[in-house]
């Protein structure tokens, strides 16, 4: 980027910022597309003694203007290594692939085997490092290289190791997450706590793998994360950085279209941070439009929602709608309690950039548990946008049923509806918890009444609201007279008390009957032979609708 005169925002004070914390082992979790890999390839290429003498990479920067600095450039045996292509769907094709990096990192390496400082087992060992080795062998590969490379050049080893939780991920969706997390902590125990050649240790993620999973033997090891302060600016573009680039491109008049739809990045104290991805595009194309968020395929956080409980999926609905979610964090992700744990859904979003949090309070509990509460946002417009369309996706396969069904509804046609309902269901009901403890009778009340929104303008909706004796599922009036008014009464199939579908029907009819839910209509002068009377019946994904018969 620096020799081809490219467009760059200079982060080079972080090359300071960490020298100078003199941690062991640091370990910055940051959304994907943030500069991590170039953030990590900055340093390599400053401290690396392969970049020896090129500080001209440097020159203008802000790190150049400290002598004892320029003295630092190209002095260190720096280990450069990501694990950003283990993407393998099984823990055997996983392994391999990780040994293939290291086997990588031997043979750019290879001028040790010549060196003269091997002895004939080392040498042998060096050999033995190959894409099929055995994970005792692979293991020890960064510990190894550390060693051969202190006794080469004299001085203990950088090690940069970029994307190091990539593999843990696809490990926890593909589902061969222990053997991952076990390989993995043995490799980092020899390569980061018991290497006496490492000088110090830079890893960047997406996410804080917890301690117990692969650091349990790292005491040594410094966390930064979203709600750090450390750093807070040194990945992402600050709201000033991108007003003078958009300045310099001559853009200055877009900086409120800009901010509403990228900023509202937070780290730290540090608010109005900007994805670099999203704004890089926005540069080259002079456009708005979902940059960064497409830049993946989102499927870990489709899966959570999807999947997750109840709870979670409501507020999901609270956070689309534009409110906040107030709820405790840990950034330890535990990736085994995703598929349960509430507060380790958010977590894992807030670590990876979909939510952030607009403030915190710490409290302590009648049980003396000191407790750090986060209030959680959508972090900007383009995430809102990018959750919106996933949801649209998930039902975009049964769409034109969506249409069928309020078709057959208008011409009364119980028949079609009872085909386009059950198609629906098919398509759609996997996706949500329809079980008992998940309120089923509201998700089907939700659900339909959903349906029937675009009939807005053409009848009122109305939803559980009193009207007789009672309060009525849903009901449409007309603003039209030649259209019939319509009651909806939804009832799920109680095995204890019905024997079928068809008694569930009968069940809800007789309640609009019982209940008297038309009176309000009738008040408004609808005769009865205009209100249609419908029973929904809901067992699962199948659905029964049944109609008053006197109205047949």
């Amino acid at each position: 980027m620096i020799t081809r005169n490219n467009f760059y925002i200079d982060k080079t004070k972080f090359i300071r910022e960490w020298w100078e914390s003199e941690d062991d082992v640091t370990m910055i979790a940051r959304p994907r597309r943030f500069g991590k890999t170039l953030n990590l390839s900055m340093v390599e290429q400053f401290f690396s003694v392969q970049y020896a003498g090129r500080g001209d990479l440097f020159e203008g920067l802000a790190i150049w203007e400290d002598e004892k600095y320029r003295k630092l450039q190209g002095t260190w045996p720096v280990i450069g290594l990501t694990f950003a292509p283990v993407k393998e769907t099984g823990y055997e094709a996983a392994k391999v692939r990780l040994c293939q990096i290291l086997t990588d990192l031997y043979n750019k390496n290879y001028f040790l085997l010549e060196s003269g400082i091997l002895t004939e087992e080392e040498a042998a060992y060096f050999r033995s490092v190959t894409p099929d080795m055995p994970e005792t062998t692979a293991v020890m590969a960064l510990h190894k290289l550390s060693d051969f490379l202190y006794r080469y050049y004299g001085k203990k080893v950088l090690i940069l190791l970029d994307e190091y939780d990539t593999p843990m991920q696809e490990a926890y969706v593909s589902g061969y997450w222990e053997k991952m997390a076990a390989f993995t902590r043995n490799l980092f125990n020899a390569a980061f706590k018991t290497n006496p050649h490492m000088e110090r240790a830079l890893m960047t993620g997406i996410t804080r793998v917890s301690r117990e999973s692969v650091f349990s033997d790292l005491n040594n090891l410094e966390i930064i994360t979203a709600t750090s302060e450390k750093y807070e600016d040194c990945f992402g573009f600050t709201e000033e950085e991108v007003f003078e680039v958009l300045r310099e491109y001559g853009l200055e008049g877009q900086k409120q279209e800009v901010k509403f739809w990228y900023d509202g990045f937070v780290f730290g104290r540090r608010r109005d941070i900007y994805n670099p991805w999203s704004i890089i595009n926005y540069l080259d194309k002079k456009k708005i439009g979902m940059y960064w968020t497409n830049t993946s395929s989102n499927s870990l956080v489709g899966k959570l929602i999807q999947e997750g409980s109840p709870g979670i999926k409501q507020d999901f609905e609270a956070l689309l709608r534009g409110e906040t979610l107030k709820t405790e964090i840990d950034e330890q992700i535990v990736y085994g309690d995703l598929g349960y744990d509430e507060k380790a859904v958010w977590s894992l979003l807030l670590a990876s950039g979909y939510l952030k949090a607009a403030g915190s309070q710490a409290y302590m509990t009648e049980t003396g548990e000191w407790v750090q509460e986060y209030e959680l946002e959508l972090t900007n417009f383009e995430v809102k946008t990018m959750f919106r369309k996933m949801v649209r996706d998930w039902f975009g396969r049964a769409s034109s049923d969506y249409h069928g069904f309020r078709k057959a509804l208008l011409e009364d046609d119980l028949d079609a509806m009872n085909a386009y309902m059950n198609r629906i269901a098919a398509a759609t009901f996997s996706f949500f918890d329809t079980g008992e403890h998940a309120e089923p009778e509201r998700f089907y009340h939700g659900f339909v009444l959903g349906l029937l929104v675009d009939f807005e303008g053409r009848y009122v909706l109305t939803s559980n609201r009193e009207s007789g004796y009672g309060r009525y599922d849903v009901l449409l009036e007309p603003g039209n007279p030649q259209d019939d008014a319509v009651i909806l009464e939804f009832k799920v199939f109680q095995q204890s008390k019905e024997k079928s579908l068809e008694d569930t029907v009968q069940n809800a009819l007789a309640q609009i009957e019982s209940r008297n839910y038309a009176a309000g209509l009738y008040a408004k002068g609808i005769p009865e032979e205009r209100i249609r009377k419908y029973g929904f019946a809901f067992q699962g994904k199948k659905v029964l609708i049944g109609k008053k018969e006197s109205d047949c």
